[in-house]
């Protein structure tokens, strides 16, 4: 399947989506947007006490985090002012890593009108990957404003 060609809103700023993670699991994370490219959008996340499991690796469950904020980000920024709630998301963890940076990139497998689809690919430094990850995201109205 070819991914869908789309152009992010106008609006769309990767100083509009930090500023969002502020306060938030993001945040605590170190998960920091980097790049809104011709398709994709990009963040990284450190390798670090907060994020590694009891045997010093990098934990499952943040790499799922970096997967679900790339793919809830990128989703609300093309749900046209709507919302967007995951429905499902799954994860293949397929390498170790120890220390460093890792390297997100969510592109979108699908884009309708009331889900979609992206997938995120997690990469260490040097570009091997770590974990390949797929999210469903529910595009709902959105909620009256006042």
């Amino acid at each position: 399947m070819q991914t869908p060609s789309f152009t992010w809103p106008p609006e769309a700023s990767l100083e509009a989506l930090n500023a969002r993670s502020r306060g938030t699991l993001m945040e605590a994370l170190g998960i920091v947007f980097t790049e809104l490219g011709d398709g994709y959008l990009r963040a990284i996340m450190p390798v670090a006490p907060q994020t590694r499991q009891p045997y010093g690796l990098l934990h499952g469950g943040a790499s799922v985090a970096l997967a679900e904020t790339l793919g809830s980000s990128a989703g609300m920024l093309m749900a046209g002012g709507n919302a967007v709630v995951g429905l499902e998301i799954n994860a293949n963890h397929l390498r170790a890593v120890r220390s460093g940076t890792v390297i997100g990139t969510a592109r979108p497998f699908h884009l309708g009108r009331s889900t979609q689809v992206w997938e995120i690919q997690i990469e260490d430094e040097g570009g091997q990957a770590v974990c390949i990850s797929r999210i469903t995201l529910a595009v709902l109205p959105a909620p009256p404003r006042g």
